[in-house]
């Protein structure tokens, strides 16, 4: 058999979304393989293994199984009240170490007699196994080439009831699986491939030439301008992103595209979105049903805001309720009762999640979901499966084993961090660090390349770099690019949490040299931006009712004084104070202020190589390459500091959940500078 075929299938189904959602479907292909214990062939399965993606699937996320042993669980199998039972038994069905853990569909493609299978969710696919005359409507667009299987939850029994209809309909090239998606097959992968496409390329023809062009209703709300969308968006994560972390803390992601304004814009959206999604990986990552504002988009703020509030309130009753009323004892505990899916007509959707990529995806499932609406109601009526089927979904077992299995969140998962300057020295390792810690992190800097590559180099392993860090351009003398600055943060992750003030710079000077001039550049940069960056990101910060940080990147010379650096000392000093000041002020908010004072950071340092590195070493008499060495030398531990170590220290402060309005200082010891 050739993987190498298997997956190329595999990326060309999954790169197109008309085909599948993001994780979602499953591909697989039987044939020889060499049994390493009697020499011989045996034949052997190779299928999409849980959690994997089909368009960047490799080698090592298919689970590879004999079928032989998969096919004698038909003799065991004990019915469908106990089919949950067969999931372990794959295990013992692995070949050799097995590669990927196998999905709750490996039954649907081991017993179907088909060399090669597809699972797919395409959006066309899902509209004609959600519409209220399903059967009747595959009939009428596939004839007997593509047939009709009832719902059922996945798992062995729908396996069985696949692969019954193939063996008795020798004809067909797949089915129409009620209310979830699509199943087919061929005899070689690129027939299997074919028969995939033509399904959903019919469904979608049929769609397109017979579905009414007003399926939702008519327009009754246009959205806002794209720039009054965007700041109303601004203005409403924060609120929003706070409500849905009621339960547990999330991260959020706006989406304003065409399809959700258009649907938000018609009379019918609160009617069909009450009704929620059907395919089990939709609702799975959108939950049962989305929270929908039923204000005006243009209503004044305060108002939305109070209607959020008791929209939440509501839906929160409305989620415990549907919980009890379809739990049974051996059910999972109640999990959040948050929505995953906020729409406010006229602005867009915001969706949340555990980090960016679970946010962004969700959001992208109820995309599809509002297309399979719009498909199914063009043609007939949506009628997604049953609440009590969504509820075994959604509480089954086999899914929360799966979510136990998940690796511990990281120590800043789900925490937004903006750094200043943090396009190279202190504020990149800081941000490199921060995001190492599971933050998600925006990098300002007035150097927008050099914020761009730590952006770049932070993200270089994620799906989508921007789901880990993004990179904005801003000069922190300017009240509007700071707004921006915190604006972009927003609109990219739903808020703001951590925010280092970190852009700083220093001309060495004595007094008399000191122009009024360099003392205003060195306490605009320092002490004027911090308390523009503080203020504004303190207003989201209030605005999210989840407390936060903020930490100032000070310095030893704030209570050193050190010769020829008044207005640099003096504007440290003027950071030191706003420290305790704001951590007095915000107190009550949860939000806590402290600050780092480091010493002589050579080594990476932006200050130090813009010319103050070279007037610190004229004045202390040494070489500007050992500039590092004497700071050094003169610490009571010898240790030279480095960007890092700052970086160790912010993340260390934002784990201190009891200290606000001090001072750590980073500077291997200066006894002339210690905390009095």
């Amino acid at each position: 058999m050739d993987v190498k075929k298997l997956l190329e299938r595999c990326h060309t189904l999954g790169a197109d979304p008309r085909n599948t959602n993001y994780a979602g479907g499953n591909a697989s292909a039987k044939g020889l393989g060499l049994d390493p214990v009697t020499g011989t062939d045996v034949e052997l399965m190779w299928v999409k293994g849980s959690g994997g993606d089909l368009g960047t699937l490799t080698e090592s996320g298919l689970a590879v199984l004999r079928l032989d042993r998969l096919r004698a669980l038909t003799q065991v199998y004990p019915g469908v009240e106990r089919e949950d039972e067969m999931v372990a038994a794959f295990d013992y069905c692995l070949h050799g170490r097995g590669g990927a853990a196998p999905s709750i569909d490996t039954a649907m493609h081991g017993l179907v007699e088909a060399a090669h299978v597809d699972h797919l969710h395409p959006d066309a696919g899902i509209a004609i196994a959600t519409a209220e005359d399903g059967p009747e409507l595959t009939r009428r667009i596939f004839g007997d080439r593509v047939l009709w299987v009832p719902w059922r939850r996945p798992g062995f029994q729908l396996g069985l009831d696949i692969a019954a209809i193939k063996a008795d309909n020798p004809q067909a090239i797949g089915v129409i699986l009620g209310g979830h998606g699509i199943t087919a097959w061929g005899e070689t992968s690129e027939e299997c491939q074919a028969n995939s496409l033509e399904i959903i390329r019919t469904a979608e023809r049929y769609l397109a030439e017979h579905g009414r062009p007003d399926p939702f209703g008519a327009r009754v709300a246009e959205p806002l301008p794209r720039e009054e969308r965007h700041a109303r968006a601004a203005e409403l994560f924060p609120v929003i992103r706070g409500l849905c972390s009621t339960d547990v803390r999330q991260v959020g992601h706006y989406n304003d595209d065409q399809v959700v304004l258009d649907f938000l814009a018609c009379e019918r959206h609160p009617e069909l979105a009450a009704l929620g999604t059907s395919c089990p990986d939709h609702f799975l990552r959108t939950k049962v049903a989305p929270m929908v504002l039923d204000l005006p988009a243009d209503a004044p703020l305060d108002e939305v805001v109070e209607r959020l509030g008791e929209l939440h309130a509501a839906y929160r009753e409305d989620y415990r309720a549907y919980y009890e009323r379809h739990a049974t004892p051996d059910s999972p505990p109640m999990r959040g009762a948050d929505p995953a899916i906020v729409l406010v007509p006229g602005v867009g959707m915001f969706s949340f999640g555990k980090d960016k990529q679970t946010a962004r995806v969700a959001g992208e499932f109820y995309v599809n979901a509002i297309n399979v609406m719009r498909g199914a109601e063009s043609v007939s009526r949506y009628r997604p499966i049953e609440e009590s089927e969504k509820f075994r979904i959604e509480y089954w077992e086999l899914e929360e084993a799966k979510l136990r299995r998940m690796p511990a969140p990281k120590p800043l998962a789900t925490r937004i961090a903006l750094v200043t300057g943090g396009g190279s020295g202190i504020g990149a390792a800081t941000a490199r660090r921060l995001a190492a810690e599971g933050a998600c992190v925006v990098i300002a800097d007035r150097d927008l390349a050099g914020a761009e590559k730590v952006a770049a180099e932070i993200g270089a392993k994620a799906l989508r770099p921007e789901d880990v860090a993004v990179a904005v351009e801003v000069d922190v003398t300017s009240e509007e690019q700071i707004a921006a600055a915190v604006r972009r943060a927003v609109l990219a992750f739903g808020g703001v949490d951590l925010v280092v003030n970190n852009a700083g710079l220093s001309l060495s000077r004595s007094l008399l040299e000191t122009t009024v001039a360099d003392w205003d550049l060195q306490h605009d940069v320092m002490a004027r931006g911090s308390f523009l960056v503080s203020r504004e990101s303190a207003r989201v910060m209030i605005a999210q009712g989840m407390g936060g940080d903020i930490v100032y990147i000070a310095s030893k010379n704030s209570v050193f004084a050190g010769p020829n650096n008044v207005a640099y000392g003096a504007a440290k000093a003027d950071q030191a104070h706003q420290v305790r000041l704001l951590a007095a002020e915000l107190g009550e908010h949860g939000i806590r202020v402290n600050g780092i004072n480091p010493d002589g950071v050579v080594r990476g340092s932006g200050i130090f190589a813009s010319g103050w590195g070279a007037n610190r070493a004229a004045v202390y008499g040494v070489e500007e390459e050992k500039l590092g060495e004497f700071y050094a030398q003169r610490t009571l531990l010898k240790r030279e500091v480095l960007p890092e170590h700052i970086a160790t220290a912010v993340f260390l402060v934002t784990q201190l959940s009891h200290t606000t309005g001090t001072h750590i200082p980073v500077d291997a010891g200066v006894a002339a500078a210690f905390l009095r």
